[in-house]
């Protein structure tokens, strides 16, 4: 698999996935880190002038870098339930654009997510403009390929994972849902938003409160608002030092 850019390419370095890197003649500054780490993982490195690199990269911005790396390791549904801490997982149903699986890749990644559940038919492949928009995220957030989402759904359920769909006509919103217990959030493609059956094997449906004119979201948008109302649930109470001082006047921003 080929993948470019700098921070995707970084990552794929970190986690040990990169096998050759093709770097532009032309460019230093961040590649100085990638090829420390290519040399010290004694990956093969090579030069090349920009218009292979824009080949490589099939036109894609690859910022003077290009790499192939072993495909991430497949996962199992069930590899996704951890032990210890309740389970956070994102499944896609029906998501067309790369660029939005990207997306969701890397909002869940820095959720702390356990994984990610993907339909292999009628939707977004794995593919490097996935990873270039996921920044990296999906050379650490294990994957797990499905034929059938409704399955899954129905898998994660029998292993004691609540499921919870987003629905804009939902009753509830995602801030009346306890999140706190391992949950599988189910994220639909705009416009037509989750398939029936989909839809009836969740637990709940919750909706996203809009107070503007619009009356949708981009699903990468949705799947962040919900991840992080889950982090804010699990996150421990606070407590506020009651040693602090209130800020003088003069210290208030204008």
């Amino acid at each position: 698999m080929v993948i470019y850019g700098v921070n995707p390419v970084l990552e794929a370095l970190r986690g040990g996935h990169v096998t050759a890197l093709t770097v532009s003649r032309r460019r230093q500054g961040r590649l100085d880190e990638l090829l420390r780490l290519a040399e010290r993982q004694r990956v093969d490195v090579r030069r090349a002038e920009p218009d292979e690199l824009n080949r490589l990269a099939s036109g894609g911005v690859h910022q003077g870098v290009v790499a192939t790396i072993r495909p991430p390791e497949p996962r199992a549904v069930r590899d996704l339930i951890e032990d210890g801490a309740p389970a956070l997982i994102v499944v896609l149903d029906g998501i067309e654009d790369p660029h939005n699986l990207g997306a969701i890749a890397r909002t869940a990644e820095a959720a702390g997510a356990s994984g990610l559940v993907v339909p292999t038919r009628r939707a977004a492949p794995l593919t490097a403009a996935a990873v270039k928009a996921s920044a990296g995220a999906l050379a650490h957030l294990p994957v797990a390929p499905v034929v059938n989402v409704a399955r899954a759904i129905a898998e994660l359920r029998s292993a004691g994972v609540w499921t919870v769909g987003l629905d804009a006509e939902a009753p509830r919103t995602i801030y009346e849902v306890d999140l706190r217990a391992p949950v599988a959030l189910v994220v639909g493609a705009e416009g037509r938003g989750l398939r029936r059956l989909v839809r009836e094997g969740c637990d709940w449906l919750a909706a996203l409160p809009l107070a503007g004119r619009l009356d949708s979201l981009n699903a990468s948008v949705a799947a962040g608002i919900a991840l992080f109302e889950a982090v804010r649930q699990r996150r421990p109470p606070s407590h506020p030092n009651r040693n602090a001082q209130p800020r003088s006047t003069s210290s208030r921003v204008r």
